[in-house]
């Protein structure tokens, strides 16, 4: 059984690391370049860094704290916000990291999706889907969680798997800094779905959750932010638990 994953999220907001709630209210956490060499140290297996103000100018300052990042740590990490073309993936790797997220960019335009794939290879290309439950319906949205669009979760994750996406980063808007758990039933249909690695993301609040989302959600990977910014949960000690609750980690 491959080893499941444990990814710290960095949201990076004009060069420091910051966490809401719902996707607002956001609060400092820490320089993105100390906390990815601590979570490194720790034992993480990945981490994501995310530019949610890519602006025009924010993308220069971006390009360089990826560059710092690169030259840090030594695990894999996955760059997203602002990715748009080919270039822009093009530069991301070129300063150092090893995969591209896009979110908004590939519902606009979902050809974007077999265009990284078949230059960059699968494995670059994680696509990112925020949904919220609406009614019954899974609903995803863009611009950081603002703008509803007509796709929903399953049918635009089924799409993008058929398209060359090497592994899919679904965030639940319901869940997302909360605490409360994962959206594991969600997760689970995905995962059944899919013939690509589910990262789940949105809602840890304690080891369980972790647990549980690797259970019942069926996920490949757990992403979280807050819980280890703010030091609520180690990441050796959430993964001698995971050990021992019988879950293949890498320790």
């Amino acid at each position: 059984m491959l080893a499941k994953r444990i990814i710290p999220c960095l949201d990076v907001k004009d060069g420091q690391t910051v966490k809401g709630t719902n996707f607002v209210d956001l609060r400092q956490a820490g320089d993105p370049v100390e906390l990815g060499k601590a979570y490194s140290k720790m034992g993480a297996d990945e981490l994501v860094y995310l530019d949610i103000t890519a602006s025009h100018e924010g993308r220069k300052t971006f390009t360089e704290l990826v560059g710092r990042v690169a030259a840090n740590i030594n695990i894999p990490f996955t760059v997203g916000g602002g990715i748009n073309e080919l270039k822009d993936v093009d530069r991301m790797l070129s300063a150092g990291a090893d995969k591209v997220s896009i979110n908004s960019a590939a519902l606009r335009r979902p050809e974007l999706v077999n265009e990284i794939a078949s230059h960059f290879g699968s494995q670059v290309c994680v696509v990112a889907i925020d949904a919220k439950l609406v009614g019954n319906t899974w609903k995803c949205y863009i611009n950081g969680g603002r703008i509803e669009t007509e796709k929903n979760l399953l049918d635009w994750a089924r799409e993008v798997n058929d398209r060359g996406a090497g592994e899919i980063l679904f965030t639940s808007m319901n869940h997302d800094g909360v605490k409360t758990g994962y959206a594991n039933e969600a997760l689970a249909e995905l995962a059944d779905s899919l013939s690509i690695p589910v990262i789940a993301s949105g809602g840890a609040g304690k080891k369980e959750h972790f647990k549980e989302t690797f259970i019942q959600g069926k996920a490949d990977a757990a992403l979280a932010a807050s819980v280890f910014h703010f030091g609520e949960i180690s990441i050796p000690e959430l993964k001698l638990y995971l050990k021992e609750e019988g879950i293949s980690v890498r320790l």
